[in-house]
């Protein structure tokens, strides 16, 4: 049986990388992960919950954790709803016009380093989503996020290279003196920025 060692690897990655095996085992024998927290075994229990597969975990010591998990019968995987945070990269699979607004470069109110994090791992999660969204609009200090050395500047060039439109504030950039760093996407004006969040079925704003 496949083991993974997922020790260390922040959310959502012991998900992601649980779906990558379950895809490569294909209905087999299934695989072993191994995680350093009980939210990642929490995580991965409802991904094997989703996808209708055999779940069990065993504590191996204070912060290693083994998560076994079998594969369901073919019908069960037809019928399986899929995990928030699963999929793989794939251009122009949208259900509907969904915009992702950046109005910061950090994700929630608090800490700050905390912040960063966990924006690095929502965007880093977006590339790995079946539906990906059909626009994603930085402006205030979420302009930070796409320019030259930051940390969340590989995943939205994924994106991009996947189709996904990345807008940025001109007057953001200009504010905080990035106009020439800007390293992905394009600029863009207040007026379409109203524009796309008008026309926008889903407006996320992580």
């Amino acid at each position: 049986m496949k083991k993974i060692n997922a020790l260390g690897i922040p959310c959502p990655g012991p998900v992601i990388e649980a779906k990558k095996a379950l895809e490569e085992e294909n209905g087999k024998e299934g695989f072993i992960i191994l995680v350093d927290n009980e939210i990642a075994v929490e995580n991965l229990r409802k991904f094997a919950a989703f996808r209708q597969c055999e779940f069990a975990f065993s504590k191996l010591g204070e912060k290693e954790y083994e998560v076994h998990i079998v594969p369901g019968t073919e019908e069960k995987q037809e019928d399986a709803v899929p995990s928030e945070c699963e999929g793989n990269c794939q251009p122009m699979n949208w259900k509907k016009r969904t915009v992702v607004v950046l109005s910061s470069n950090k994700m929630g109110e608090g800490d700050a380093v905390l912040g960063e994090l966990l924006m690095k791992g929502f965007l880093y999660a977006q590339t790995q989503l079946d539906t990906l969204p059909e626009t994603i609009l930085m402006y205030n200090s979420g302009v930070f996020l796409g320019c030259e050395d930051a940390k969340t500047l590989e995943d939205l060039q994924k994106l991009e290279a996947c189709g996904v439109e990345i807008l940025a504030c001109g007057t953001c950039l200009n504010h905080y003196g990035l106009t020439e760093k800007l390293a992905v996407g394009k600029v863009t004006n207040m007026y379409e920025i109203a524009e796309k969040l008008a026309g926008a079925d889903h407006v996320i704003r992580p």
